[in-house]
């Protein structure tokens, strides 16, 4: 059961002359509402999971709490950097952050270990020990994956413009930017250095992105990368905290957000957005809408097909396919992070220096090593987890797979697919616990509850049709789309989130602010330059275990 935010659809709860709909909750939809709701809007969200947050949302279990997609964030410790000033504008600077450890993310790459330290400076001190004679290399990359960032505005503009101003620009924007810039990664690294083991602990943060570096753009890997390099955050009471200090702010100006509020079809009429139907057959009308639902469900699920036609979305879709598909199992332990002497830090493990080639051969044959395996501990995280559960401690372990690994359940019911789906979740359960405790030996026997979650559910509660968490893929063909903006050429339609943009928090939530500002206009162009200036915000202090990292 996740912890429930948001109000349980009922028509007659239904407020009148609603300015905008927002179909879906993620990060994207909230923030696009909240920045609507800023400028006098009366916005509906519409969700039809029971709780709102997409990704953001938290599970709980037998007494224990899990994050379901927000393991740390980067840059928020800066309160002058966007994304910190976008949040604290949405949430009226009630959302507040904890630094995580000068150690954010350890990659263990066989019997070695690697770590990433808070700090440009620092990471790079740190790569060039483990690496003597790679220094040239390593400063490279730093100066390749900041420049990539210092460039993101410029390749991205086009997103901020009308419509067909914006087609027409990113057709051109390749050759506004390095060659390198959307390459695949093992591409740009191998230019750098030919140390295979440099290369694999460089992009040992793939699974964050969801691709092997023989797959993933360069300029996703950058994105993450930098957005990481002063360090990792975690939001204090955990990632419901998100949607739960941006509610009031949608609801400030009359507006709403509603769960079990499926959307059956958007209503569209002359080529013009008119509202939507839900799956009870209930009818609301407004001026705008907004699919948070990612670019696949808009296509394939809201929009009538005769309309998905006209405009060509059909084959268009069929050159983003959807990202990775992934398994986490969410585990409690009947002792505090302290007592059990978990840390902040995230662990990447992998087996060898190939991570493209270890990905190809656990597609082919399950049975060997899994190919990449994450570890995150959430309670250790948050410092607000021991007074809201006492003695408790929660860890995830996660791994990528094949959606078609469990294409014979699709269509049953969650929680009873039968005795085999119970079988094979149990012993892909067994494959993550014994990385787990390869890693953390003194865990084993400690472990009080754990479940498993697959691609059916994630197709279940975020409606991904194929289970994925970073909606269409990141590889170079993606990047060279020119029509993924966020107004649609249907009057009245827009979208947002991580497909309109790029993946994780950052993405999709920088993705809201420019989906708000499409719809508003110069006025919209205005109220986000004051957002990035952080102009009338509310802003929390920095945080102080951050501050030797936060000029980075």
């Amino acid at each position: 059961m996740a912890k429930r935010i948001g109000r349980k659809y009922h028509s007659k709860r239904l407020g009148e002359n609603y300015d905008t709909i927002v179909i879906g909750s993620g990060i994207g939809g909230l923030c696009t509402a909240a920045i609507l709701a800023k400028s006098g809007q009366k916005v509906c969200v519409l969700e039809q999971h029971y709780t709102s947050g997409g990704f953001t949302h938290t599970y709980v279990r037998n007494g224990y709490e899990w994050d379901v997609g927000v393991h740390y964030v980067g840059d928020v410790q800066k309160p002058w950097s966007p994304i910190r000033r976008v949040f604290d504008f949405i949430t009226d600077g009630e959302l507040k952050w904890e630094f995580m450890d000068e150690v954010y993310d350890k990659i263990v790459i066989g019997d070695k270990e690697y770590d990433y330290v808070a700090g440009r400076q620092n990471f790079a001190d740190k790569m060039k020990g483990y690496f003597p004679g790679e220094e040239a290399a390593i400063e490279e990359y730093i100066k390749r994956i900041s420049q990539v960032n210092t460039l993101i505005p410029r390749f991205f503009a086009g997103q901020n413009m009308p419509r067909q101003m914006g087609m027409l620009f990113n057709k051109f924007r390749k050759h506004l930017v390095p060659d390198y810039f959307n390459q695949p990664v093992i591409e740009v690294l191998r230019e750098l250095t030919d140390n295979d083991e440099l290369i694999a602990v460089l992009a040992g943060q793939w699974g964050d992105y969801g691709h092997p570096p023989g797959e993933a753009s360069f300029l996703i890997h950058s994105l993450i990368a930098k957005h990481f390099l002063a360090g990792g955050n975690y939001p204090v009471g955990g990632s419901s905290k998100i949607a739960e200090t941006i509610l009031p702010v949608i609801k400030s100006t009359g507006g709403e957000v509603f769960t079990y509020a499926e959307v059956d079809k958007i209503i569209i009429e002359k080529n013009t957005a008119k509202g939507v139907r839900l799956a009870n057959g209930d009818e609301i009308m407004a001026k705008n809408i907004v699919s948070a639902a990612g670019i696949t469900n808009t296509v394939t699920r809201f929009l009538p097909e005769e309309v998905a036609k006209q405009h060509g979305f059909i084959k268009k879709i069929e050159k983003t396919p959807a990202s990775s598909s992934h398994l986490c199992l969410y585990i409690g332990l009947k002792e505090t992070a302290a007592e059990l002497n978990l840390p902040k830090t995230n662990y990447w493990v992998y087996n060898s220096n190939d991570h493209d080639g270890e990905v190809a051969r656990f597609k082919q044959d399950q049975s060997g090593d899994l190919p990449l395996t994450y570890i995150s501990f959430p309670s250790a995280k948050d410092p607000e987890h021991d007074a809201n559960y006492p003695g408790r401690s929660t860890i995830e372990v996660l791994t990528m797979c094949e959606y078609d690994w469990f294409k014979e359940w699709k269509g049953t019911q969650w929680g009873k697919r039968g005795a085999d789906y119970e079988a094979y979740k149990e012993e892909l359960s067994q494959k993550l616990l014994q990385v787990l405790y390869k890693h953390f030996p003194h865990l084993e026997g400690k472990v009080d509850y754990y479940e498993l979650s697959t691609p059916l559910s994630t197709e279940k509660f975020q409606l991904n049709d194929k289970g994925e968490i970073y909606g269409v893929v990141h590889t170079p063909e993606r990047f060279e789309q020119n029509w993924l903006h966020p107004k649609s050429p249907v009057k009245g339609l827009y979208l947002t989130g991580q497909d309109v943009l790029t993946a994780g928090v950052g993405g999709a939530l920088l993705a809201g602010v420019m989906t708000a500002g499409n719809m508003m206009g110069l006025k919209g162009l205005a109220m986000i330059k004051d957002i990035f200036m952080g102009k009338n915000q509310k802003t929390a202090k920095p945080i102080e275990a951050a501050e030797k990292t936060a000029s980075v």
